[in-house]
């Protein structure tokens, strides 16, 4: 009997061993739980001293402010426990965190404040959400009072052209010259720009028929009249607008950079207006926008919009940047884009049959003042010997409304050639360079265009016997002997020299050869 008693006893031992393990178990558990979750519910022992707590800095109310971050957060959890207190911090970051801890009328007593406070300061030093995040809610409310960043309002940075782009509640008012882009009152300072909406940046002479305008962000601004939705491209057609090479390069390229990726939905306000400019080129005009135009000058409105650029893009004289240009427009796509406005018939040259049953047609652009081309009549009598069609023109409209029916196209440099636009893809540019070095200039404007409005071009610079200027200087002169002296000199002596004061007489028999290039082009 005693021997079955003994079996059982040791039989129960093991069952109680394990019981106890269960238990101090799920005491490790909760205790870890406790320390993880809730380091504040621990109680640990005094060491003996209590920290110093200076008053904080009085700027550093807003952690006391209604603040919903983590702060919020640890305040909850001691309301948990029945404490009522509020913790102030100082924001700069210190190897020592000073506390200050203010009871309220709930009776604590002060055994309970120093003992709160060894609790804080354990707390703030434990890894745990609350002691990283003093710093963040005390900066973020500091920085509550300063407006949120954002770019200038106007890009200078360009060479040719200032930009200027506003987003929001922006006002324009002719009468005041004004573009204002409203801002909260809170907005300590004003933004002021003066821009000359014109792409000729730095060019004195031509800015001074250009109106200034004053594009700024400000809490004032007179109160709207007209509500647009469609957002505005603000330029002006004062400067050399009406010269035919400079409607081209400052105004018509850098309208279609600027406000053709709107397609259509855009309105076009402008300063400096000039009513014939406006007519000549309205059906571009209208191409680029499915609104009227706005002047500006007339006009006394405060027009509202969501949207506005002052100022047109551009690039180089009379060329785009692919890189540079919306949508990588190029220059094939602006005289696209003009021959479809004007309604030019032909966008590419025919194939060679078609050209087997007709002759090539040629167009000789004259001039009225300088670089006339003088023997004209020689010159196309030659060409007709060739087998072309030849048609002389010398006003630009009477050009404008030929050249896109032509294959060949030539004439002295100068702004006629502008007309080269409305060539049908394919077709030949031929320009005749005055004598003076300016073989780089013509390039620049018409040569390097004319190729990457996928034209065929040739050059052909006449020499001293070509020249009427050897009827006014003796050959030793240093217009022959050194023509880039007049360049250094600037530009308005070399213009006067070998642009202003030149005509031009082919040799017919040396240019002959050139036309013989052009229609070995076509039939390529």
């Amino acid at each position: 009997m005693a021997s079955k008693l003994r079996l059982t006893r040791n039989a129960n031992q093991p069952r109680r061993f394990r019981f106890v393990l269960l238990i101090l178990g799920c005491l490790v558990v909760t205790g870890t739980f406790l320390v993880v979750s809730k380091p504040q519910a621990l109680v640990l022992p005094k060491l003996g001293f209590t920290p110093s707590l200076p008053p904080p800095p009085s700027d550093h109310d807003g952690v006391n402010g209604d603040d919903h971050g983590i702060q919020g957060a640890a305040r909850s959890e001691e309301s948990l426990q029945g404490e009522k207190k509020e913790m102030v911090a100082d924001s700069t970051p210190k190897e020592d965190t000073s506390i200050h801890e203010l009871t309220e009328e709930s009776g604590a007593r002060p055994d309970d404040v120093d003992s709160n406070q060894e609790e804080m300061h354990d707390r703030l030093t434990l890894p745990t959400v609350s002691n990283y995040t003093i710093d963040d809610r005390t900066q973020a409310d500091g920085e509550r009072s300063r407006a949120p960043e954002r770019k200038p309002l106007c890009d200078v940075s360009d060479r040719r052209a200032d930009i200027c782009e506003m987003y929001g509640d922006v006002r324009v008012s002719g009468s005041s010259s004004a573009v204002v882009l409203m801002e909260s009152p809170r907005t300590e300072e004003t933004e002021i720009w003066h821009v000359h909406p014109y792409p000729r940046k730095g060019d004195e002479a031509c800015v001074k028929g250009v109106r200034k305008l004053g594009v700024k962000a400000s809490s004032e601004a007179p109160g709207c009249t007209v509500n647009h939705d469609a957002p505005a491209v603000v330029f002006s057609t004062g400067g050399y607008a009406g010269n035919l090479f400079h409607d081209y390069s400052d105004l018509l390229v850098p309208l279609f950079l600027t406000a053709r990726p709107f397609d259509g939905e855009v309105k076009l306000a402008v300063t400096d207006s000039k009513s014939w400019w406006i007519a000549k080129y309205l059906p571009v005009l209208q191409k680029l926008s499915k609104y009227p135009v706005i002047d500006l000058d007339m006009d006394k409105e405060v027009h509202c919009f969501k949207q506005v650029t002052v100022g047109l893009r551009a690039h180089e004289e009379f060329h785009i940047d692919p890189a540079r240009s919306p949508d990588g427009y190029t220059m094939i796509d602006f005289a696209k884009f003009m021959r479809s406005a004007l309604s030019s018939e032909r966008e590419t040259l025919p194939n060679i049959e078609d050209l087997a049953a007709r002759k090539p047609r040629l167009l000789i652009v004259g001039r009225k003042q300088s670089r006339v081309l003088t023997n004209t009549k020689e010159i196309a009598e030659m060409a007709e010997e060739l087998g072309y069609e030849v048609v002389v023109v010398v006003d630009e409209a009477d050009a404008a409304r030929t050249v896109n029916s032509c294959d060949v196209m030539m004439g002295v440099h100068g702004t006629g050639l502008a007309n080269s636009v409305l060539l049908p893809l394919n077709a030949i540019l031929i320009q005749i360079v005055p004598w003076g070095r300016l073989e780089s200039k013509a390039m620049q404007e018409y040569g390097n265009p004319a190729k990457e409005m996928g034209l065929g071009y040739l050059e052909y610079s006449i020499g001293v016997e070509e020249s009427s200027l050897k009827e006014k200087y003796p050959r030793d002169h240093p217009v022959f002997t050194d023509p880039l002296s007049f360049h250094n000199r600037g530009y308005h002596v070399m213009r006067a020299t070998f642009m202003d004061d030149q005509n031009v007489r082919l040799d017919v028999s040396k240019f002959k050869e050139v036309l013989w290039k052009a229609l070995e082009h076509l039939i390529q």
